[in-house]
């Protein structure tokens, strides 16, 4: 066997035993549930943006409503740790796959990367505020597509940037429609795995909407080389404002953002490891 053979052996040895771990299982489905907490506040700012035009959705709102809750500073640190430990399962679960062609292990991938960087950072925004330094996620995200335009061939980089963030989007979207998500829990029996398949399936198109207009914020950023037009999932939430019945079409999604999190939270539970 050659070196890089081994190495690669080694690797995935590695990541295997990560994976198995119990240690990273009980943390990484705290993780789920923090995620799930995050999506329903975020799909009931949502609903308040949609009914009233007023506030801002994004994971910052979200987090900033979890400091109001009894004991939310616990709340936060344990979500950290929880959003940390599930973004290392993710990136283990990225390095372990092998089933399908090779089309669909490069996007099996692709999607535990991405999602990984996601609770990653959300991770770090709930350190932010159990610290009491909070950061608004649309300031931040201004910010970072403000540093990759200023950087050469920025342009070029932010466009790239919104097509993987608008693909997840629609990975997500058909994930949702085809139910894909059954493969990643234990669907109970009965009543209680409806509710489980109808949540999922609600959830993750709802998701995936709000996912791939913020690619499209991205993409539109660097067409017009301006970054303050790229804001995140506020931004997402903002376009649809935009549209006809664009109040009506925010509620709806928010709805949708809730069905996610309570998938979550009850995927806390019933997730495959």
């Amino acid at each position: 066997m050659s070196t890089a053979a081994e190495g690669k052996a080694q690797l995935r040895k590695a990541a295997r035993t990560a994976g198995d771990s119990k240690l990273l299982e009980i943390p990484a489905r705290a993780g789920f549930a923090a995620s799930g907490l995050v999506q329903v506040l975020l799909g009931g700012l949502a609903i308040q943006l949609g009914a009233s035009h007023v506030g801002e959705a994004d994971q910052t709102g979200a987090l900033g409503e979890v400091t109001k809750l009894p004991g939310g500073f616990i709340i936060l640190w344990v979500s950290a740790i929880g959003l940390f430990a599930l973004a290392l399962w993710l990136l283990t679960e990225a390095v372990l796959v092998r089933a399908g062609s090779t089309a669909d292990r490069w996007l099996a991938r692709g999607e535990h990367v991405s999602k990984a960087v996601a609770y990653a950072v959300l991770g770090l925004t709930a350190v932010a505020f159990a610290q009491g330094h909070p950061s608004h996620a649309s300031t931040t995200t201004r910010h970072v597509s403000a540093g990759i335009l200023a950087s050469p061939g920025g342009q070029l980089g932010l466009g790239v940037l919104g097509l993987v963030t608008g693909a997840v989007g629609g990975y997500f979207v058909v994930k949702g429609i085809r139910r894909r998500f059954r493969q990643d829990v234990q669907v109970p029996p009965g009543v209680a795995g409806h509710v489980i398949v109808v949540l999922g399936t609600v959830g993750y198109i709802a998701k995936g909407i709000v996912v791939a207009l913020a690619g499209l914020a991205f993409i539109l950023a660097a067409i017009n080389a301006q970054p303050a037009s790229a804001t995140g999932l506020a931004g997402g939430l903002n376009t649809l404002q935009q549209l006809p019945f664009g109040g009506v079409l925010i509620v709806v999604v928010g709805l949708g953002l809730i069905a996610s999190g309570v998938y979550n939270i009850a995927r806390a539970w019933l997730a495959r490891f």
